[in-house]
């Protein structure tokens, strides 16, 4: 933990760069609040909060997009995609969404669904008969179900691949299911399914394989033909980047030493690509948020990707969430019911390999944002709490309490 005079001298050198590249942004049709009023005064101040808090806490790069009335109401940048070529964080930067992935599977579920390929309260053996291996000292594996798969109460560990991963020459991840299926007889099912929530990455690896066999397609394109191509959301991708886009990715950072040291680039997430392999800039998400909160102009074709029932019933508690971040959240099919001053929000974070992300969504209000760092920040404050995933907390904090409680729906 940086708690030394080299640390807080590296921040002093680094904060007049970062504030030097914050940038407010508005783009075309945005729903922006008119300058001078009083909307757009808390947005000026949030601003303020923002790139300080960021600066303070030694984030190379960050970006927040803030969806109102399906628009961009406001957009921020700050500091660097790339901290050794000092190219800024802009509104075409490619950010790494992680585990919001997550999201984008279960749908794919529910898709597979509701056109009668599968039902949730199928056991996953039936699809994966391999799982049969993993011991279950609770009963058979023909009670695990999708449906407690994608509540994250099935009982599975939380790591997918918990040995080595150490070295360089590692794997990022898994490359590929044969890895992950020659872990089954050694893995085993922590607590009895369905009784609690608790948190679990091969789970949902388990859902992207469940969608590869029944539509024979890879994740991937079957994710980018039936969800990011209808929301058009061009420029998401996963895993590795297209050649054309490869100069906007977004480098990420973990402190060491006192000092950002960069995590590995554009890197592969192998067989976890279900779990946490998308990759897409702030537009393309500010898309999907519009989405997830429904438009009464575009639902055809949204009903299209998705019925608005079945968002809908998604978005119905399962199980109460009484560990992590999140405690004291609800957990539905894959997206968190949270509660955050006295507004209701569906929401999920994502943090893999120095990427940490998060959208909150409030549907009442038609309001969402979305935010991304690319900087796992150790603490530096002089309580030797601060963090990135505080500085995600405050943000939020700070947006309930002064910026969405004026957007209510016109």
């Amino acid at each position: 933990m940086v708690r030394n005079g080299t640390g807080l001298a590296w921040l002093l050198l680094l904060l007049p760069f970062v504030i030097a590249v914050a940038a407010a942004q508005t783009p075309p049709g945005s729903t922006a609040p008119p300058a001078g009023s009083a909307a757009a005064a808390s947005l000026l101040a949030f601003d303020r909060f923002f790139d300080a808090r960021l600066a303070g806490q030694g984030i190379v790069g960050a970006s927040i997009v803030l969806v109102r009335d399906h628009g961009v109401a406001h957009a921020r940048t700050f500091g660097y995609a790339d901290l050794q070529a000092r190219r800024p964080v802009d509104a075409d930067t490619i950010f790494h969404w992680a585990s919001i992935t997550k999201t984008l599977t279960a749908i794919a579920i529910m898709q597979l669904r509701d056109r009668g390929l599968l039902s949730l309260d199928d056991p996953i053996v039936k699809y994966l008969p391999e799982l049969r291996q993993v011991h279950n000292p609770y009963g058979t594996m023909d009670a695990i179900t999708l449906r407690m798969l994608m509540s994250h109460s099935a009982g599975f560990r939380n790591p997918t691949w918990p040995w080595g991963g150490d070295q360089d020459w590692h794997p990022f991840e898994p490359p590929g299911w044969a890895q992950v299926a020659a872990m089954l007889p050694y893995t085993k099912i922590e607590f009895p399914p369905g009784s609690k929530y608790s948190y679990s990455n091969p789970g949902i690896i388990f859902l992207g394989r469940v969608i590869e066999l029944l539509t024979g397609d890879d994740y991937e394109v079957y994710v980018d033909k039936n969800i990011l191509k209808p929301l058009a959301m061009h420029r998401a991708y996963f895993d590795a980047s297209p050649y054309h886009l490869r100069a906007h990715r977004s480098h990420s950072y973990f402190w060491k030493d006192g000092a950002p040291a960069e995590a590995r680039f554009d890197f592969d997430t192998g067989i976890t690509v279900s779990n946490g392999g998308l990759n897409a800039p702030l537009g393309d998400m500010a898309k999907y948020m519009d989405f997830l909160i429904g438009n009464e102009a575009k639902q055809a074709a949204y009903d299209a990707v998705l019925r608005r029932s079945s968002l809908q019933e998604m978005w119905t508690p399962v199980v109460p969430v009484e560990e992590g971040d999140e405690k004291g959240a609800k957990m539905g099919l894959c997206f968190f019911l949270e509660e955050h001053g006295g507004l209701p929000f569906v929401a999920h974070s994502g943090s893999q390999n120095g990427f940490i992300s998060h959208f909150y969504v409030n549907v009442e209000r038609r309001t969402a944002y979305v935010v991304a760092f690319n900087t796992v920040a150790e603490p530096v404050g002089p309580d030797g709490m601060a963090n990135t995933r505080q500085v995600d907390r405050d943000v939020r904090d700070y947006l309930v309490r002064n910026v969405i409680p004026g957007s209510a729906a016109r």
